[in-house]
């Protein structure tokens, strides 16, 4: 009995050791075996660690302030290792136009995290990737056109919708309120027109909580632990990060599939109200054609999503931005309201064309959207091919950050980078100039398909609400008191705030 025991834990013992000698191989191959990239030529950057490479110098939390530190000790181009895995960091306007407009096609492509892979699975027009990106944005653009954007259809509802927007606020008689849900929802309602057929009603239960799917899942995709599952997949198992946003994700596709199902056999070629009733009307052209086609229902849930976040999120943000500006900077409010007076006056709304009459409205407008920096990170790019760049041989499939924060404020292109100046945009003779450095929406094949859209929205929702009123701190709060920093996300929002709008 003694020998078979002996027996036993000594087979118990090898097999344990050969399990662990086995794990420390698989281990060390994954970890330390050489890059098959080991033939090309890699911008310089820090000296990465074993395993973590240099998450050690990531501020997870301000990743764009760690990489434009960085720059000023490697350059405007280098490398930044997430683990094991190599990112292109680009820093500078002349370096990122140089990538996403002169060599457009060898940075055009989306860059993949395991996050984005296991909520998008390459559909959409966010995170879509070759022949069903290139589809869905040519289809979307088309459609976003046909139902009025950059025309006087839409130009109609976003005046209509300020409207009703003005009326919240003028609810409140002067006294503080916080503006968030309201901005959200007005500026929502105009892609929701487009991509649902209809409008909503800014207390609808099911139209709050799509807007609160979304705004959690941008906090959280960015938060240190969903960047960590992104390096290090294998721990998603204990990211609660993870779990939420998937729950969020999962609901917010099950209203869309919900919509899907219910038009898919009722919609009229004849009547199509809808982005979804489009879609469904091309998607059964495509089926009787008996050919593979990207319109299937996966690329018509992401794509949706995608139009509903992107059109309600960066806008909205922006806006929010605006009006803090005005009461920190109360005399470049007052300069606003006093061309607005000049040029429209206090009775009919604005429209697009009072645009150009208006250059230092304009300026506030864009000067807003650079210092605001709505999306500090950009998204993430990649090259499509084997590329040269700079002197730097890079291979198809390399992650790319165009650092978006970094053209924004370059201090080659803004005389005072950090300091809100609508001057910027100015001439000596106060009329409006244009800055090429000036990329909020991006750049290149990637460049935002909604920017028509985001800018006559700004424009009419701003001239709008300072139209009819004066913006002020609730009493006992300074100008020079408010917080200014932003909020980490994939979009940068200011801190919640309380604002009274005083008509006149």
């Amino acid at each position: 009995t003694e020998i078979r025991l002996s027996m036993m834990f000594l087979l118990l013992s090898l097999a344990a050791s050969v399990v662990f000698v086995t794990t420390l191989v698989v281990f060390f191959y994954l970890f330390f075996k050489p890059s098959k990239a080991s033939s090309y030529k890699f911008p310089p950057g820090p000296r990465p660690w074993p395993i973590i490479g240099n998450l050690n110098v990531l501020d997870f939390l301000k990743a764009q302030e760690t990489f434009c530190k960085l720059s000023e000790q490697y350059g405007n181009v280098f490398t930044f290792h997430m683990g094991r895995r190599k990112f292109v960091v680009l820093t500078g306007y002349q370096t990122v136009k140089e990538a996403l407009v002169d060599q457009a096609d060898d940075f055009g492509g989306r860059g993949q995290t395991h996050t984005s892979q296991l909520f998008s699975k390459g559909k959409g027009v966010i995170f879509g990737k070759g022949e069903s990106w290139k589809t869905m944005r040519r289809f979307t653009l088309s459609t976003l056109r046909d139902f009025g954007m950059g025309k006087r259809t839409i130009e109609d509802r976003i005046v209509e919708e300020s409207k009703m927007l003005i009326e919240v606020f003028e609810s409140y008689k002067g006294q503080p309120f916080e503006p968030t849900i309201h901005i959200n929802s007005a500026v929502s309602n105009i892609i929701c027109t487009i991509v649902f057929g209809d409008r909503f009603e800014y207390d609808n239960p099911q139209f709050l909580r799509l807007q609160k799917l979304v705004n959690e899942n941008i906090k959280l995709l960015v938060s240190p632990k969903m960047q960590l599952f992104n390096t290090f997949p294998f721990i998603g198992y204990f990211i609660k990060d993870l779990k939420k946003v998937s729950s969020n994700v999962k609901e917010n596709q099950s209203f869309l599939r919900n919509l899907y199902k219910k038009s898919k056999d009722v919609v009229d070629p004849n009547d199509m109200r809808s982005f979804i009733d489009t879609f469904i009307v091309k998607q059964h052209e495509e089926e009787a054609k008996n050919s593979h086609s990207y319109f299937d229902e996966d690329n018509m849930i992401f794509t949706s999503a995608n139009l509903f976040a992107a059109g309600t999120e960066t806008t909205s943000t922006t806006l929010r931005w605006g009006l803090l500006m005005m009461m920190r900077y109360p005399h470049i409010q007052e300069k606003v309201k006093a061309e607005i007076e000049r040029v429209i006056g206090r009775e009919r709304p604005p429209r697009s064309e009072d645009r150009k009459s208006m250059p230092y409205t304009d300026a506030v407008l864009h000067e807003v959207q650079r210092f605001g920096n709505v999306v500090p990170m950009n998204l993430l790019h990649e090259t499509t091919v084997d590329t040269t760049f700079r002197g730097y041989k890079i291979p198809k499939g390399t992650p790319v950050i165009p650092l978006l924060t970094s053209v924004l404020f370059d201090k080659t292109q803004w005389d005072t980078p950090f300091e809100f100046n609508p001057g910027h945009f100015l001439d000596a003779q106060g009329n409006f100039i244009r800055k090429e450095a000036f990329m909020p929406f991006s750049a290149g094949r990637r460049v935002c398909l909604g920017e028509t859209l985001a800018k006559m929205e700004l424009f009419l929702f701003f001239t709008a609400l300072l139209q009819k009123f004066t913006f002020h701190l609730p009493p006992g709060i300074r100008p020079e008191d408010l917080n200014m920093e932003p909020v980490p996300g994939i979009t940068a929002s200011p801190h919640s705030y309380k604002l009274c709008a005083v008509s006149h």
